[in-house]
């Protein structure tokens, strides 16, 4: 591991391990939770040792729904509130292993496992173990291949100065159709080297923020390119003598899901070949509907047209007992905003941030489509054509035009038009 990486990682662990005694000595939102927490979660939440939620620094709720009997994996389990929630989730029948490198913070989870097997497994023998290793070598912390169901972390990717290693022992760590389930911190543009490297923001998540289409491309090196958003909140500095580090740029705190498939099944963009998928209600707490990600819900016994990626998860996890997919048929073009993964991520953050996440322009002008937003075709020269949700088009425009305006001789929108 190179120096700078071993710096960095000292530096985290100094951070939670000495100088962050609460959750109250913050200086951004960034490890706050976004809310959206299920109520069967809320409820164990509160029977959690006082001492392991004083010092939780998460941005979200990165525990998925239906993982009984699941062996799942926490990436900086920290004091363990999620190792604990998950324990209480997969019950005596699954396993849950956490994985941090600061001592401080392993020494309290381990201090309350075995009141928590006592509170929330009824006396049964405890169903977490706690290892001490880094997060960028799995293999090193005793993970073997292929030995795991569901991959949780909250708030601690970005933390880490090598987060190729990180997705790829992931994947490796997943069983196929496994799911990487998680919140993290990501900006709207590349940070610059100062950011990266300050000390508070990087303990706070924000100086290790990756840029959007960044982390799209790595999780797609690293065999998880279907990625999908479940949920995003933005973040705020608190402590506004860190704004001039990140002048313009926006964080947003965003929960997100991605399966192993087998190599060479997921596509790069969702293709439409017919498909529909029909869920049966029985799954528990999701007797009226199954929501996947922000943009694919599935109510109960009725066909939802699909795209193929979203087919390939459904048939490959550990939804697929209660799925009905119908088989593929001749390929019907794109299913979804064009544009590949990024297009599928500004769909869905737009979607969940009405006005407050937009789809950017491109330099040649045309605006990347996000909910509905976008360019559209005009068929009349002179005639502004507003798409479904934001953003403006301008009329249509001579070549010369578009060569010296960028985008025909309309008015930009300032939030998600054309120019």
């Amino acid at each position: 591991m190179e120096m700078d990486a071993e710096s960095t990682l000292r530096n985290v662990s100094e951070y939670y391990g000495k100088k962050l005694q609460s959750s109250a000595d913050l200086k951004t939102t960034a490890c706050c939770p976004v809310g959206g927490v299920p109520a069967a979660h809320q409820a164990i939440l509160k029977r959690l040792h006082p001492e392991v939620t004083a010092r939780f620094y998460g941005c979200g709720s990165p525990i998925p729904a239906h993982i009984s009997g699941c062996r799942v994996l926490d990436l900086g389990c920290g004091t363990g509130r999620d190792v604990f929630l998950a324990s209480a989730l997969v019950g005596p029948s699954g396993s849950v292993v956490g994985v941090d490198m600061t001592t401080e913070q392993l020494d309290v989870a381990r201090r309350h496992v075995d009141y928590h097997a006592k509170e929330l497994l009824g006396g049964a023998p405890s169903n977490v173990r706690l290892v001490r290793g880094v997060i960028e070598s799995l293999g090193d912390a005793g993970i073997a291949d292929a030995s795991m169901d569901v991959v949780i972390s909250n708030c601690v990717c970005n933390l880490s100065p090598n987060k190729r290693a990180v997705f790829a022992g992931v994947a490796a760590a997943l069983a196929p159709g496994g799911e990487f389930y998680f919140s993290d911190i990501y900006a709207d543009t590349r940070l610059s080297a100062e950011a990266q490297k300050h000390p508070v923001l990087v303990g706070e998540c924000l100086g290790g923020a990756l840029y959007f289409g960044d982390f799209l491309r790595i999780m797609a090196d690293a065999g998880l390119g279907d990625v999908r958003v479940v949920s995003a909140a933005p973040v705020a500095l608190v402590d506004t003598s860190l704004l001039p580090l990140v002048p313009g740029i926006s964080f947003y705190s965003v929960t997100i899901r991605a399966f192993k498939l087998a190599p060479g099944v997921a596509e790069p963009a969702p293709e439409d070949y017919g498909q529909t998928a029909t869920y049966d209600g029985s799954l528990e707490d999701a007797a009226d509907a199954l929501k996947l990600d922000a943009l694919h819900t599935f109510p109960t016994g009725v066909a939802v047209p699909i795209d193929g990626n979203t087919a390939a998860v459904l048939q490959a996890s550990r939804f697929a007992p209660a799925m009905t997919v119908t088989a593929a048929g001749r390929h019907r073009g794109l299913a979804g905003a064009p544009g590949g993964a990024e297009g599928s991520w500004y769909a869905a953050m737009a979607k969940l941030l009405p006005g407050i996440f937009d789809a950017p322009s491109t330099a040649g002008g045309d605006a990347a489509t996000a909910g509905g937003g976008g360019c559209c075709a005009s068929t009349a020269p002179d005639t502004l054509v507003a798409p479904k949700e934001k953003g403006c088009c301008p009329p249509a425009a001579a070549p010369a035009a578009r060569a010296q305006e960028g985008c025909g001789n309309g008015v930009a929108s300032k939030k998600g038009g054309c120019c």
